[in-house]
């Protein structure tokens, strides 16, 4: 993915959340740097749990149409 069209879709999460989920400190001594928030982590948390329920409603889905389809 195009890093421009990656901190587009950034910025456009953060902008539909209360909190941001990813934040940037701007270069210098220490230099810059981009991190995710808390908010940010249990977002991903949230998202890898519904990947899971997904995964697993896909596949009684599937074993329902194989049980259909003999």
């Amino acid at each position: 993915m195009p890093y421009r069209k990656a901190w587009f879709l950034i910025d456009s999460m953060n902008r539909q959340v209360p909190k941001p989920y990813v934040v940037t400190s701007a270069g210098g001594k220490k230099g810059g740097g981009t991190r995710v928030t808390p908010e940010g982590e249990k977002a991903i948390a949230v998202f890898w749990k519904i990947h899971e329920n997904l995964q697993i409603f896909l596949k009684s889905q599937a074993d329902a149409v194989s049980l259909i389809c003999r």
